[in-house]
C-alpha cells in the first residue's frame, strides 16, 4: 500500500473504503462505464435540444449558434442536478452527485463543477477512488443511487 494524506494503517481492498463507502450498491462509488455513459447520455440529449433550439444551425454554423451544444449541456447538467443531485444522464444510469456523508451539494457546486466539466481537464485528471479533479476540488462523489 503507499503512503498518502488519507492512509489509516489498515488496507484499502475498494475504491471509497477510505471514504466510508460500500463495497457495492446504494452509495457505493460509481463505476467509470456509469459515468462515462450518463455523459454521453447528457451530451447526446444536450445536442438534440440544441438542434431543436437551433433549427439544426448547430450542426453546420460558423457563428455562435456552434456553441449552443456546450451552453445547452452546461444548463441541463447544471440545473438537473443542483434540483435532482444528477444530470438526466446520471438520472437514467442510476448514479448521482453527494457529499461523503450522503447530503446533497449544494447548488453552487453543481455550477462549479459542470463549469469545470465543461473545461475538460479538471474533469479528466484522476486521483483517488475514482474521483476526478473537479469533484476532489469541490469534495463531491458520484455515488450510486441504485
Amino acid at each position: 500500500m503507499t503512503e498518502n494524506a488519507y492512509d489509516t494503517g489498515t488496507e484499502l481492498t475498494y475504491p471509497g473504503q477510505r471514504l466510508g463507502l460500500p463495497e457495492a450498491g446504494p452509495g457505493s462509488l460509481a463505476t467509470w462505464g456509469q459515468r462515462a455513459t450518463a455523459l454521453v447520455l447528457d451530451w447526446a440529449i444536450s445536442t438534440a435540444l440544441a438542434v431543436l433550439i437551433t433549427w439544426g444551425a448547430v450542426l453546420n454554423g460558423s457563428g455562435p449558434e456552434r456553441f449552443a451544444t456546450l451552453v445547452v449541456f452546461f444548463l441541463e447538467k447544471t440545473v438537473t442536478t443542483a434540483l435532482t443531485g444528477s444530470s438526466i444522464g446520471q438520472l437514467i444510469v442510476g448514479i448521482g452527485v453527494t457529499r461523503a456523508n450522503g447530503t446533497a451539494i449544494p447548488w453552487w457546486v453543481a455550477v462549479v463543477r459542470t463549469f469545470m466539466i465543461c473545461l475538460v481537464i479538471p474533469a479528466a485528471v484522476i486521483g483517488d477512488d475514482r474521483r476526478s479533479l473537479n469533484d476532489m476540488m469541490l469534495r463531491a462523489l458520484v455515488v450510486k443511487r441504485r
